[in-house]
Order: structure tokens, then sequence, then C-alpha cells
């Protein structure tokens, strides 16, 4: 049994792993191709894993690979504890493990706790009758006297969370798509057979979980209606955007079944379970789903995800949510993933991208917390603009042209600076972009001065210092483009300076000391545009 001791107060030699872990994600059906069919694949993880070794990073994470009908992409899970045939095999898997724990690389999946495909057999099962096994291990419920839904929920892929389904004279409900069925986490035994999907996976090497969509895992039993949300700037481009999502999702009973992950977890050595919180109360969430020793041991929101630009304000206010306080649980952050647009599209102008992206990889091996670094973010990879005929996301189909497509970010991995990157196919299940072909592995591997030797040479410092890796924050500035926050522990001191700016900025107050590192002509006099300066003092 692992101990469950505050690893804040652990020396480094005890403290576990994952805590100031950097960890990389990997999109299986965008790495490497290595069957010649279009999509990417475990052995090709497998084949390109010394690429990820080579970054200094503790961790892959790699997205769902589970038999599917991939209408959400493997995020509608057909079967828990088998390898879809497109990726390869359940054998493939097991490689890949002892592949990466011999290159000293943990292994974390995802894990669907929310829903589940139509297709899976529990699904199959629950919706034959009223009263057969599983017939509660799914939501159902009965019609309003009209015929009409029996709440007002909203899916997030646009249109009512409910699915009329003959065979039972019932709606289901569905938080994403129809194909999606909401499991009834509310049932003990369905968070039994849950958790015993976790052991099936742990049991084979797996390192820990990343678990999706967690604040759904749960809804209201008595289906009372969303109130409608105040009125807001943003765009609402979906039905969803309408609500105030208080009733299906949330749950207050959420956190009691991930104290049950948790014991599982903690009944391996050295597990890391991590949770994607969304939604209007995230914040409140990811600090529940966090809290104490008996749960989740890391959370991640959207704070940088969908954020439109990259300000100093931004940064204060989301180290400002996890103090080094007891109890309080510990961060994990992501700029970049496969649900969001990349970070170089969103926060600069093109003609700054090389220099905006040096200062960004700079300030994520900053952050007090986790990293997650999505693939092609050392390379740095753009939006690719996907065009209609070519589209797979289901949410960009039903919505165009209003929401972009999460697709631009899930574009295959150039390895090469020839026509289809090195991917391993000739016609992969995505374009590539003609200007990341240009970024492509085997180029920058060539050049000492390329973002991803620079990548390199980030995460090896945030490694070699314990402020960096794991210590607290002590005050974050923001003023103009000019971001300050000091990192410390055990009577290190690193000053962080960034200019989030297209400007040079003038400094008055800078600490004596070791310069650590400068990114884009950052002196302690000034910082350049994108400027980024590190001081041991």
């Amino acid at each position: 049994m692992a101990s469950v001791q505050d690893p804040a107060t652990l020396p480094d030699t005890a403290r576990p792993w994952w805590r100031g872990a950097s960890i990389y994600q990997i999109y299986p059906r965008s790495f490497m191709d290595s069957n010649g069919d279009g999509i990417g694949d475990l052995p090709g993880i497998t084949q390109r894993l010394d690429h990820v070794a080579s970054l200094g990073v503790d961790a892959i994470w790699i997205s769902p690979f589970f038999t599917s009908p991939m209408k959400d992409f493997g995020y509608d899970v057909a079967d828990y504890c088998d390898v879809d045939p497109i990726f390869g095999t359940i054998d493939d898997y097991d490689a890949l493990v002892a592949r990466a724990h011999a290159l000293g690389l943990k292994v974390l999946i995802d894990q669907v706790y929310s829903h589940t495909s139509d297709e899976h057999a529990w699904f199959v099962e629950s919706r034959a009758s009223r009263d057969n096994p599983k017939a509660d291990w799914y939501v159902w419920a009965d019609p309003k006297p009209d015929g009409s839904p029996p709440s007002n929920w909203q899916s997030v892929f646009g249109g009512p969370a409910w699915t009329w389904d003959a065979r039972r004279q019932q709606y289901y409900l569905h938080n994403f798509l129809s194909g999606q069925p909401q499991l009834n986490c509310h049932n003990v035994a369905v968070q039994d057979a849950l958790l015993d999907v976790a052991r099936f996976w742990l049991d084979r090497g797996t390192d820990g979980f990343r678990i999706d969509a967690l604040n759904f895992a749960m809804h209201d039993p008595q289906l009372r209606d969303n109130p409608p949300a105040p009125p807001s700037d943003r765009p609402r481009t979906r039905p969803f955007d309408f609500q105030l999502k208080t009733r299906n999702m949330s749950h207050p009973d959420i956190p009691f079944f991930i104290e049950r992950i948790r014991a599982v977890t903690d009944s391996y050595d050295g597990i890391f379970t991590v949770a994607e919180v969304g939604g209007d109360e995230a914040e409140a969430e990811m600090k529940a789903f966090t809290q104490g020793q008996t749960r989740l041991n890391s959370a991640y929101g959207f704070n940088f995800l969908y954020a439109d630009a990259l300000t100093p304000g931004l940064v204060c206010a989301a180290l400002a949510e996890w103090p080094a306080e007891e109890g309080i649980g510990w961060p994990s952050w992501a700029f970049e993933n496969h649900d969001a647009p990349r970070a170089l599209s969103r926060w600069c102008a093109p003609d700054h991208r090389g220099e905006f992206a040096r200062m960004k990889i700079a300030l994520l091996v900053a952050l007090r917390g986790n990293i997650i670094l999505y693939q092609g973010e050392e390379l740095g990879l753009t939006q690719v603009d996907i065009p209609f005929d070519q589209l797979h996301d289901p949410e960009a189909i039903a919505n165009w042209p209003l929401t972009l497509s999460r697709d631009g970010a899930r574009t295959p991995i150039p390895w090469e600076d020839r026509e289809w990157g090195g991917f391993g196919s000739e016609q992969p299940w995505l374009p590539l972009g003609e200007d990341n072909l240009a970024l492509a592995v085997k180029t920058q591997n060539a050049d000492a001065d390329s973002l991803l030797a620079h990548t390199r040479a980030m995460i090896a410092l945030r490694n070699a210092h314990p402020a960096l890796h794991h210590g607290a924050v002590d005050g974050c500035h923001a003023e103009s483009g000019l971001l300050r926050f000091d990192r410390v522990d055990m009577g290190e001191r690193i000053a962080c300076l960034f200019n989030l700016s297209a400007k040079p900025i003038d400094l008055t107050d800078t600490p004596e000391g070791e310069i650590l590192c400068t990114v884009n002509r950052a002196t302690p006099q000034s910082l350049g545009p994108y400027a980024a300066l590190l001081v041991r003092t």
C-alpha cells in the first residue's frame, strides 16, 4: 500500500515521481503509423518513443486506444479492456509499456468513466428491457406527459442531451453524442465495474490515469431543469451555452466515487491520477477532486486551453488558484491538447511565432505543478485549416462554421520534411499542413538552435532546479506585458520574468544572481519582445 503522507512534507528522495513531472501527451491516431493504413497506432508510438525520451519528460499520456466505433475517436468506448484493431493488440500495448519503462518513461492512459459507446455490451444489455441486470447502469427516464424529454438538459455537441429509445419506451441521457450514453455512476455496481477496469490496466504495468470529463460522472437523480445562464460577452454557438450546468454535471457525490478510485490506485505503487475538469465551476471542483490525501493526485482545467490571449493576469490568476497550503491539491497545466486550438495560432501573430514559441516553453517549465506538452508543441506546430469535406470532428461538423475544428490540432506529427512527413503512410487520416512540414523532427534535430533543442534545454533546466520543479510560488506580479513570479524551495530562489508582449520592456529592479536562462534578447536591464529571463538569486 502506497503512503498517503502529504507529498509537500517529504524530502526530495521520497517525493512521488509525479510531483513536478513533465508529461507528454500522445494522440495515437496522429503520432506514427506502423502499418501504412493512414492511422497512427501503438507499435508506431513504440517506434518513436526515443524522441519522447530525448525531451527529458517523465511520462507519456496516451489518448484512448480502446475498442470503439470511433464516433468521438475513442472517447466512445465499446470495450474498456481491449485495444481497437486500428491501433493494434493488447500485446502491442504490453510491448509499448515495456519499451517506455526501459527508457525511463511512465505510462498514463485515459479512462472514460462518465459514458460509454452505445455499442458497449453494458448498454446493449441495459437498453434491452427495464428489468435486466444492467437496466439501471445508464441514465434512463420516462418522457414528460407530452412525450418530450425528461428535462431541458443540452448536450455539449449540440441539441438535447436525451435520445428516445423504442426498446424501453424511455429516454437515455448523453452529455455528448447520442452514441455516448451516460453511465449511472450513482449505481455502486457501475462503480465496481469501472474500478475493475482500472485494475485491469494497472495489472499490465500502467502507471496512472488521466480521467476524462469526470465532473459529468453523476447527474441530479430528480432530473430538475438547468437554469438559464446569465448574459455573457462570449459567443454562444450551442444550446449547451445557454444554461448553467448545475443538474446534469458536478453532483456533490462525485468525490465519494473518487475516493474509491484512489483506494484502488493506492493499492499499487507509484500510481498517478489526474482529472480533466471543465465547466462553469472548474476551480471549485478541481479543489474538491484533489483535496487531502484520499482523492486524486492532480487536476487540470481550461485556464489556458481556450484562452484567446496569454496575459500576465491570466497566469497570475491561474497560479493563485493553487497556493502551497496544506490540504490543497497539486495542479497540472497544459497550453495545448487534442481538444484545443494550437496555442501559437491563438496567442500571437504569425510573424512572432518563433519568438513566442520559445518564451511559451520557458513559461510552461517555470509553472508550479505538473506540465503537459501536447505532441508537436516541442516543434512549434500550428493549427491546420481543415476543409469541411475532410473534417472528422463531430462537434465541428455539427456547428460548422462557428466551431473551430479540433481536427486542426490533431494533425499527424511531421517526422521528416517531405510529402506525408514520414508519418508512415501515403495518405494520413488528416493532412499535415504545409507550414508544419517545415518544422519536422528530423530537420530540428539537426539544428542546435531549433525550438526542439530549446524545449529539451528548458525541461533539463526545470529538472535540475528543485525550485522550478516542485517549489512554491512567491508572489506573482502582472504589469502591462510584464509577468514576474519567484519560485522557491529549500533555500533556492529563482526569479522568473517574462515579456508577454511584442514591445520591449525596460527592467529597473531585476535581482542580482546567476542567470540561468535568457530567451529572445533578454538581459537584466531589458526584455525584448516575448523575452524571458530566469535568475537564481
